[in-house]
């Protein structure tokens, strides 16, 4: 609506709806919109399209942000971060007095990480030692690299690993506070309890 504050998220699906947000505001369908980036590839995008930009710092609470997830669950339990963006997509979302996610039937999953790894960003120093200790919770953990094996790394300048679960997490309250209390490990892509709604569309219409 007019004179909202959005957190704009990052990955394919939001890079459409920012595009369809950019193009809103052009056409005067939309005003006073202004907008928090969580990537540079979204703040790219958004100048681009002259969406207006803020800090958070200025504007601490946002009305709204959308993002899409590599996976949702029945609680509405997400993993995301696998578009490499996920310690600023939630610091952006707690922010937030709703967070709209939009995926396609694809994401949705009954145990979070069936079907995709959870992403982990940790600091570059004895990153091997992380990844180490990442292995002992269950999981086959993995330091993410480039193709051309060069490391993956985030806006932040940190790494990032790859956890893949081979039945899903069994536990991710527990997981996502090991993980919290890890020294060397800056976030992880579990986002728990962050969802207002999610909006799934499938080959038979959106829900």
């Amino acid at each position: 609506q007019d004179g909202m504050v959005l957190g704009l998220g990052t990955g394919r699906t939001t890079a459409s709806f920012i595009e369809l947000l950019g193009l809103r505001i052009k056409q005067g369908g939309l005003k006073d919109i202004r907008g928090v980036p969580t990537s540079q590839a979204t703040e790219a995008q958004a100048l681009r399209l002259g969406i207006p930009l803020v800090s958070l710092g200025d504007t601490p609470q946002l009305d709204l942000a959308v993002d899409g997830a590599d996976e949702v669950d029945p609680q509405l339990n997400l993993i995301k971060g696998l578009g490499r963006a996920l310690l600023r997509e939630k610091f952006v979302e707690v922010h937030a007095k709703k967070l709209l996610i939009v995926v396609d039937e694809g994401k949705l999953v009954n145990r979070l990480g069936e079907k995709v790894p959870l992403p982990v960003e940790i600091i570059r120093f004895e990153y091997q030692a992380t990844i180490n200790w990442l292995n002992t919770l269950g999981c086959q953990a993995e330091f993410w690299t480039e193709p051309d094996g060069a490391p993956v790394i985030t806006d932040n300048g940190n790494y990032l690993a790859r956890c893949y679960f081979k039945e899903g997490i069994p536990n991710v309250c527990a997981l996502a506070q090991a993980l919290a209390n890890r020294p060397g490990i800056v976030e992880h892509g579990l986002f728990l309890d962050m969802a207002s709604e999610v909006v799934v569309a499938g080959i038979h219409g959106i829900q």
